[in-house]
Order: structure tokens, then C-alpha cells, then sequence
């Protein structure tokens, strides 16, 4: 693996900015970062607030990695994956479609397969799920679901200081299209694709929305392909595991898997 461009894909609620802290670090060690946003969030934090794009409703998982797909092939060299939440989901995808040449997975929404029914997960969703119509519109996130499903191994004004600066109105259908994964192939991943780039899955032990046995159950789905797949926990670590104190450990740790792969 020769390649030194990175592409940031980032997850649900929020938009590219997550990554403001990765994304200088990464730079620093020669790599060349691209963070695209999602269709119709391409947008500053205060415009998507005050008036989301009517289409983001129509917004499913499929176009959004085809999106990422388009991105990916028009860049000049094959890039390293990087994502987070349904990032993650996407890594995995984009990956077993044979794009990139290295993938990683944090804190990773689950592929098909993988079953989402935790206590903990469906707390964190069931303010979306249990919206009357909710597939089909934009929806926002309250400061108390953001602090249970993202930020709760933080301190409250840590939290809130992270709701006001990175939150922002979500598309309802991908949170359906996942509950209902099994009665479809929107988020299907072939485990068992021994050509697929090498792939690295990391886990917050307090995440919340994505805990640390779902992510522990995607990762042995991979146990009977032959391409290169490994995991790590960080202890503590909750959902906004890549910006809470201690994120360099997380993104050294990336680095440095990164080196030995090549």
C-alpha cells in the first residue's frame, strides 16, 4: 500500500467538520485529507440548521455511497478509507466494492448481518424510529438523545459545547433502511471477499449507539475471508471517540496500522 490520500467519510447528524481534529494530524504526517460531505450537507453548520435541503428526506444509504463511490474513482491515486458511525458502514462497503486500498471502521454502523437489537442502540434510535413518518422526513436530534447516544462518557458542558458546534438536521431513512437491514441488500457487505483491501475496526467501549459486542460480532463476519481484517477497543471510548479527550491515541493508533499494512 503506497497511497498517501486520505478520504474522511463522515457519519450520521453531523457533517465533514467532526473531523477538524484528525484531518491536521494526518496532514502533519504527509498525508493529502479530503473530507467530503454527504449529498445536501454540503453546507455551513448555521445554513444546514436553519433550512436542510427538502431532498436530504429522499437521502438513503445507497446514494450516499454512491456518492462516496463517484468521489473515490475520480481522485488520482486510490485513497485510504476513514470513517466513522455510518462512515464506517460505508468503509466497509465502499471496500468490498474494491475501492481503496485500506480501510477503517470506527465506531461502525451495522452491515447487514450484523444485528442492531442492543438495549443501548435502541434507546439511542427510538426517538427516530418511533417519529410517525419518519422515513421519509429530515429530522433533529435533542441535546438529551446527542448526550445518550454520542457524548455520554463526557462531562455536560463538554457535551453541550459539542451539540451546538457539530449537530445538525439527519435524514430519517438511513436509521429505517438499517432497523430493517435483514428484508433487504441496501446495506450488504460480502464477508467473505478475500480481495477486498485491508480493513481495521475500532470500538469505543462505552459507545452507546454502536457498542463495542455489535462491532466485536461485524468484525467476526470477516473471519472466513483471507484479506487482511483487525479490530481494536479503546476502554472508556464513547460514540464522539474521535473527538473526545484522547483522540491522538486513536488516531496514532490508525497511523501506525496504516504503516505497518505498508
Amino acid at each position: 500500500m503506497q497511497s498517501k490520500t486520505l478520504v474522511f467519510l463522515h457519519g450520521a447528524w453531523v457533517t465533514p467538520l467532526c473531523w477538524e481534529r484528525f484531518i491536521p494530524f494526518f496532514e502533519a504526517k504527509g498525508y493529502t485529507c479530503h473530507a467530503p460531505a454527504w449529498p445536501y450537507k454540503d453546507r455551513s453548520i448555521d445554513e444546514l440548521r436553519r433550512s436542510p435541503a427538502p431532498q436530504l428526506a429522499r437521502l438513503g444509504i445507497t446514494e450516499i455511497v454512491d456518492h462516496y463511490d463517484r468521489f473515490v474513482r475520480r481522485l488520482d491515486q486510490p485513497p485510504i478509507l476513514i470513517g466513522h458511525s455510518y462512515g464506517g458502514l460505508f468503509v466497509q462497503m465502499l471496500l468490498d466494492r474494491g475501492l481503496g486500498v485500506a480501510g477503517v471502521a470506527i465506531d461502525s454502523a451495522p452491515p447487514r448481518g450484523v444485528l442492531p437489537f442492543y438495549p443501548s442502540v435502541i434507546r439511542a434510535n427510538s426517538g427516530v424510529l418511533l417519529t410517525p413518518g419518519g422515513w421519509h422526513k429530515v429530522l433533529r436530534q435533542s441535546f438529551k438523545q446527542f448526550q445518550y447516544a454520542f457524548v455520554n462518557a463526557l462531562p455536560e458542558a463538554e457535551q453541550r459545547a459539542a451539540y451546538d458546534r457539530y449537530v445538525v438536521p439527519e435524514t430519517g431513512r438511513i436509521f429505517f433502511q438499517s432497523a430493517f437491514a435483514l428484508f433487504s441488500g441496501v446495506a450488504a457487505v460480502n464477508f467473505g471477499n478475500g480481495r477486498r483491501a485491508p480493513l481495521l475496526m475500532i470500538a469505543g467501549g462505552a459507545d452507546h449507539i454502536t457498542p463495542v459486542a455489535m462491532n466485536r460480532v461485524n468484525f467476526a463476519r470477516y473471519k472466513n475471508s483471507m484479506a487482511v481484517t483487525d479490530f481494536k477497543e479503546f476502554v472508556g471510548r464513547c460514540h464522539w471517540i474521535i473527538a473526545q479527550p484522547g483522540w491522538e491515541e486513536v488516531a496514532g493508533h490508525i497511523a501506525n496500522w496504516l504503516e505497518r499494512q505498508s
